[in-house]
């Protein structure tokens, strides 16, 4: 159930600000309207100094160790903001803690294990994910961004089994939707960004792994930090003529790289992998995008 936190009359911005700050480390799932989001709340949020990120098109933040409370009453925010009804805008999302995770399962969901769980690994390895956000039929359609919603970015396998497990970065979603502001700033026109593929469990990831898949087994979509997308505005599932030249091929998908690269400078914070992958025929040409920390390139046309 989503709590909604307004700003109640007589109540002051840094009353405001402070009620929000506690809300980050106590909140089961709180919706706050797009005017509560605008406020800058320094400290609480990652690596932006907003509630609604850089691209100002974030709605959703997600909260470690957060526990969702019976009878849906949070007391912090009773005794700050009372019995609210305001639109339901922006969510704190929980998510359950990385050691809920047992035998590599989480109740019927299987995810397996990450490759520092495995072995010992040489030089710098990227940690376990933080935790992990469950999916169910009903939240499924929850708005993490302007553009994009929690289901875009689930694994696509066991389909029939419910409550799923995600691991997802905000700084992604942040990253799509400036790249989608600054796609549209340089005349291309865009809709719909589809996510062809997401989060991947390390139990997905490693049935791709090799000549044949093509995935690392190291895969940065372990981490929920990268997504494979394209521009699909008419929803026919392939990708758009971007630059076009008549042609739905690799040169549309480095319109987005060369998006990408304008991000990066922009927002050096965000630097991470963006790779080009031509059509096949199981899927048309797609972009690879990911906040690692560092930078890196493949397959350029």
């Amino acid at each position: 159930m989503l709590e909604v936190i307004k700003r109640p009359p007589g109540r002051g911005r840094a009353q405001f600000v402070s009620a929000l700050m506690l809300v980050l480390a106590v909140a089961p799932a709180v919706a706050v309207p797009a005017h509560a989001a605008n406020v800058g709340v320094t400290g609480a949020t990652t690596g932006a100094d907003s509630l609604v990120g850089r691209s100002r098109k974030l709605r959703a933040r997600f909260v470690p160790g957060a526990t969702a409370k019976r009878g849906g009453a949070i007391p912090v925010l009773e005794s700050h903001f009372g019995d609210s009804s305001a639109l339901r805008s922006f969510a704190f999302i929980p998510m359950l803690p990385f050691k809920d995770k047992l035998a590599g399962r989480i109740g019927t969901y299987r995810i397996g294990y990450w490759p520092s769980e495995r072995r010992r690994l040489r030089g710098p390895s990227s940690p376990n994910p933080t935790g992990f956000i469950q999916v169910t039929p009903e939240n499924q359609n929850t708005q993490v961004s302007e553009h994009f919603r929690l289901r875009d970015f689930l694994a696509h396998d066991q389909q029939l089994v419910w409550p799923k497990y995600l691991v997802l970065r905000e700084e992604l979603i942040d990253k799509l939707e400036l790249v989608i502001e600054d796609l549209k700033a340089n005349g291309i026109h865009v809709e719909r960004m589809t996510v062809m593929s997401g989060f991947r469990t390390p139990q997905y990831n490693a049935k791709g792994v090799g000549k044949k898949g093509g995935r690392a087994k190291d895969s940065r979509h372990q981490f929920g930090d990268a997504a494979d997308v394209f521009v699909d505005n008419d929803g026919n599932g392939h990708m758009d003529d971007l630059n076009g030249d008549g042609r739905i091929d690799a040169g549309d998908a480095a319109v987005i790289m060369a998006s990408v690269e304008r991000i990066e400078v922009q927002h050096p914070e965000l630097t991470g992998g963006v790779g080009l992958y031509r059509a096949t025929r199981s899927h048309g040409p797609f972009a690879h995008i990911d906040v690692r920390g560092s930078r890196a390139r493949w397959g350029r046309s």
